[in-house]
């Protein structure tokens, strides 16, 4: 079974950085593509960037470009999420996935690996 760790999450003020951390189990992780998903209180889960495995190429959600950086250290078997310019709005749980595929972007209803229990951001003042 695929199964993807988080961490990384905490409390910023608005403005704030921080670097999830997506470690696998199991697999290389630069087989498949890999996305980052959020969910806020009260609305669906949402993929806000993914980095495929075939060509590294990204993908971005609108409302986290220019802000949020997906990377992947094959010797480290991890993808990071650097998330700049954080605001009250990306609070959320974040969590990665994949669907086994190999190109973004990866829809959340489409994710086969195990959702692990993600790791809270909270962007207040």
């Amino acid at each position: 079974q695929v199964k993807l760790v988080e961490s990384g999450g905490g409390s910023v003020q608005p403005g704030g950085s921080l670097r999830l951390s997506c470690a696998a189990s199991g697999f290389p992780l630069d087989y498949y593509a890999i996305g980052w998903f959020r969910q806020a209180p009260g609305k669906e889960r949402e993929e806000i960037s993914c980095i495929s495995s075939s060509d590294g190429k990204t993908y971005y959600r609108d409302s986290v470009t220019g802000r949020f950086t997906i990377s992947r250290d094959n010797a480290k078997n991890t993808v990071y999420l650097q998330m700049n310019s954080l605001k009250p709005e990306d609070t959320a749980v974040y969590y990665c996935g994949t669907d086994q595929g190999r190109s973004c972007p990866i829809p959340a209803f489409r994710v086969t690996s195990s959702w692990g229990q993600g790791t809270q951001v909270t962007v207040s003042s």
